[in-house]
């Protein structure tokens, strides 16, 4: 009797030690996005592509080429300079970000996360089919910046560079 209530002990002990870790990973520390995607993704129309994407700020993601593409989307409004493109996101980054929260009425954090992300692809629009997939422009309030969607549904950019480089929450190599 007594070593079946230890076993029924560890078995409800480990239940709820897995139950605590479960719980306590957040969607950007598991797999780099709310989707489950370590890229960022889209498919269908492009407005309502990233509705889902992962967290990026000071604590998340923060040297990525998801960054490197939402240092992007803040240069073309305006908010971040060309130089500061980078795919880390810094104290320039956070500042930017908050301003451009500020102007597109989402709660200003310095966290772009769901609803900042959902703000931005109101701004996508369908440019063209092109040779790597279909092309999409974010329309800036200062810039115009095409994107590439591949058949795959992740979102290609070119970095500082002229080189192209998918838009990965798990890596940085654009600059």
């Amino acid at each position: 009797m007594n070593s079946k209530r230890s076993r029924l002990a560890a078995c409800t002990i480990g239940a709820l030690s897995a139950t605590v870790l479960a719980l306590s990973a957040t969607p950007a520390s598991a797999s780099g996005s709310y989707s489950g995607l370590a890229y960022v993704y889209g498919a269908g129309v492009f407005t309502d592509d990233w509705d889902n994407e992962g967290i990026m700020d000071t604590s998340h993601n923060t040297s990525s080429n998801a960054t490197c593409l939402w240092q992007k989307i803040l240069w073309a409004d305006g908010e971040l300079g060309i130089s500061d493109i980078d795919g880390v996101f810094g104290s320039k980054t956070k500042a930017a970000t908050e301003r451009w929260q500020t102007k597109f009425q989402v709660t200003s954090d310095g966290s772009a996360g769901k609803n900042t992300w959902t703000a931005a692809g109101n701004w996508l629009r369908n440019s063209s089919n092109g040779f790597d997939g279909t092309v999409a422009r974010y329309i800036g309030t200062s810039v115009i910046i095409d994107v590439t969607r591949d058949s795959d549904g992740y979102y290609h950019f070119v970095d500082g560079t002229g080189a192209g480089r998918i838009a990965g929450y798990n890596y940085r190599t654009c600059s």
